[in-house]
């Protein structure tokens, strides 16, 4: 499990992270929302520990932004121990808020709370949220795509084709059709524009580019993801 670790406090960062890594988790460290939310964006978060006071941008903002499309565990930190702080919180969509200091122990033990909760809860939504053909999943929660288990980076538009694709396996899909679903405007000599973004996810996700195992084109129609 990958454990997001955001304060400014370098010192508070390393403590925790040195308490999770002997629990097993893996730790992504960052010291402000905007360094918290390019971690999430690049990396696959199992759940986020996030101090509320930081510089350029705060807490509550970074929350804000994470919930927008994930749903991952968010316990807040905060120095301050009034109860607006921690309604406030609770309110833009934590699951749970602990007061500085505390003690390293509470803290595992909510972080395993809610990560039972996430995984148990989070399954059948989960299974909804997860596109695959053979060696090719999508989980579109965490955004993140494998081949046979090792992860493949993709821009977001291309992100957005091949999940329209592997969510429709074997349909087939016209140019227009994908540039219209991918872009949401009207097709204008989208051949160019789409054949290219098809050229680089095939780059990234067939063993050979040129022999195709996912990604096929059906000459004269459009594209499609084969079925496996």
């Amino acid at each position: 499990m990958n454990i997001l670790v955001c304060d400014d406090d370098k010192e508070i960062v390393e403590a925790i992270r040195i308490y999770l890594t002997h629990e097993g988790y893996t730790v992504h460290k960052a010291f402000n929302g905007l360094q918290a939310l390019e971690v999430i964006e690049e990396q696959t978060v199992h759940l986020v520990i996030m101090d509320i006071m930081m510089p350029q941008m705060d807490g509550i903002r970074a929350l804000m932004k994470i919930r927008e499309e994930r749903n991952i565990p968010v316990i807040m930190l905060s120095a301050k121990s009034e109860d607006t702080d921690k309604i406030m919180g609770l309110n833009m969509g934590a699951d749970d808020y602990i007061t500085k200091p505390f003690n390293p122990l509470e803290l595992i033990a909510r972080v395993k709370s809610q990560l039972r909760r996430y995984i148990t809860l989070g399954s059948l939504e989960t299974k909804t949220n997860v596109y695959q053909s053979g060696g090719l999943m999508i989980d579109d929660e965490s955004k993140c795509v494998t081949v046979d288990g090792e992860e493949v980076k993709l821009t977001p538009v291309q992100y957005k084709i091949l999940k329209l694709l592997t969510a429709n396996a074997g349909r087939v899909f016209s140019i227009d059709q994908i540039y219209e679903n991918v872009w949401n405007e009207a097709a204008f000599s989208a051949e160019n524009t789409v054949a290219v973004h098809i050229r680089k996810i095939r780059e990234k996700i067939e063993i050979n580019p040129k022999e195709p195992k996912y990604l096929k084109v059906v000459w004269g129609i459009g594209y499609k993801i084969e079925k496996l």
